[in-house]
């Protein structure tokens, strides 16, 4: 049916069949679609990756990696060798610097993905889906300071336990020197156990768990007064100390110096997750 159309047009005159055959002309060619950046995935690979021995992959991120590392390496400041979907030291340097770049410093340009720097990154290079934000720096639990996302997963963590949560300290502080500076960034807070039994200390762990925080029971034996210390993993603001403890959590080590095994029990035990995957 087309055929006979085209050549009746074509008959017709020069000017009608112009007017049909134009717009593909004028289309040019078509556009590859761009690469999706999972920006959860990128995080949870900043957070495990850096401390590794050698260069494995965190599974599920590095197609996700991988555009990131080729963005920073397009301008100059990643090795191509580094190219390789591990998201290491070199790429923790390289995208802080990216962050310094763009006239960020301190926690702002800690080599975390926040979702300002890494959607400045991709323009024309790959588009970002599920972005974690941090939020407010001001917002406060329990009187003590935390972000946005940190004040929302301990609710939740305070509705799942059925009590009041708590904190000893807070996050953005350096008023603890034994914290080492997991507490310098977001996301770190340290809770008080205090009048809690031992199961009460177990069933709040496992609360912080569920919602997406790499915690522990920190007891006399390890050198603290009894307290949980958590992490809200994937916090974009969080300080290379915390990001190690991260690291160990999702490899069930005990977050200290030692590294040694988790000694939380293993009903007191959940899936590694974070805040936003907890809730889908």
């Amino acid at each position: 049916m087309e055929l006979p159309t085209r050549r009746w047009l074509l008959t017709r005159g020069a000017l009608v069949a112009a007017a049909v055959t134009a717009p593909a002309a004028w289309a040019g060619p078509a556009q590859a679609a761009l690469p999706v950046i999972d920006m959860e995935m990128v995080l949870l690979a900043a957070q495990v990756d850096p401390p590794k021995p050698d260069t494995g992959l965190t599974p599920g991120a590095k197609a996700h990696v991988l555009p990131v590392e080729q963005a920073l390496t397009a301008l100059g400041l990643l090795a191509a060798s580094a190219v390789d979907g591990h998201y290491g030291s070199s790429t923790i340097s390289a995208y802080a610097a990216w962050q310094r770049h763009l006239g960020y410093s301190g926690i702002d340009a800690n080599g975390l993905p926040g979702v300002t720097s890494l959607t400045k990154l991709g323009e024309a290079r790959f588009t970002v889906v599920n972005p974690v934000r941090a939020g407010s720096r001001t917002d406060a639990y329990g009187g003590r300071l935390v972000n946005t996302r940190t004040a929302t997963m301990l609710a939740a963590a305070d509705a799942a336990f059925g009590g009041d949560i708590t904190l000893s300290q807070g996050s953005y502080t350096t008023e603890d020197p034994t914290s080492a500076g997991t507490h310098d960034g977001g996301g770190v807070v340290d809770i008080s156990v205090t009048g809690l039994s031992t199961t009460q200390r177990w069933r709040l762990v496992k609360a912080l768990r569920t919602v997406g925080f790499a915690a522990w029971l920190r007891t006399p034996a390890q050198g603290f007064p009894y307290h949980i210390h958590a992490v809200a993993v994937s916090d974009p603001d969080m300080s290379a100390p915390a990001q190690r403890q991260v690291h160990d959590y999702y490899f069930g080590r005990n977050g200290l110096a030692s590294h040694a095994a988790d000694d939380t029990p293993t009903e007191y035990r959940v899936p590694f997750t974070w805040w936003e995957k907890s809730q889908r």
